[in-house]
């Protein structure tokens, strides 16, 4: 009976990225090595998430109300708009502290060969928020990959009507990587050199 529950717990596991069978076992054991405080503390956090979090009807970060934190914050640079393939690429940013700007979330990367054309990613909403607001400069930190590379092209071109400077950050990053593993030196040293697209 219980090796079926450590089981069940490790299939679970596994569902997570990065997590294969060997590892989804070390953690199942160290699950049921834990107090039961602790336990309930993490199965506390994954339902509150799963609850609360929800994407800012502006930037489509990760928020808790409609408007996420750094779009509330008026001390923030309101002519700086960073756009980022995920919401787990502003973490990277902003750790950094080599921007004080906001952000606009794509949820992904043109992929056509995976179905991810330009109407499945927030690049209309982008354009929106340009018209409408005063942003001054664009900084297009998509993952430096080949579909990093694409969105960021395609971005700029839809941007050459507007009377906006497009930069995009300097290859401090290795080509072929993601932002999210990127550490806070060569994050700041990417956006220290960007350069206008």
């Amino acid at each position: 009976m219980a090796q079926g529950i450590i089981e069940n717990l490790i299939t679970e596991l596994i569902k997570l990225p990065g997590i294969g069978r060997k590892t989804a076992q070390r953690l199942a054991f160290f699950i049921l090595a834990m107090s039961e405080e602790d336990v309930k503390g993490i199965s506390r956090a994954i339902n509150e998430v799963k609850e609360k979090a929800r994407f800012c009807s502006e930037c489509f970060n990760i928020a808790e109300n409609e408007i996420c934190s750094i779009c509330s914050n008026s001390s923030r640079d309101r002519n700086k708009l960073c756009v980022v393939e995920e919401p787990s690429n502003i973490l990277v940013i902003e750790k950094s502290k080599g921007f004080n700007g906001l952000y606009h979330v794509l949820l992904g990367a043109l992929s056509p060969i995976d179905g991810v054309t330009p109407d499945k990613l927030k690049i209309e909403k982008l354009i929106e928020r340009v018209k409408k607001n005063e942003i001054k400069e664009i900084i297009l930190a998509t993952n430096p990959n080949t579909k990093g590379e694409m969105t960021a092209q395609y971005i700029r071109e839809l941007l050459k009507p507007f009377n906006v400077k497009v930069t995009r950050i300097a290859y401090g990053l290795p080509m072929g990587a993601d932002i999210e593993f990127a550490d806070e030196v060569t994050m700041n040293k990417a956006l220290e050199g960007r350069r206008e697209m």
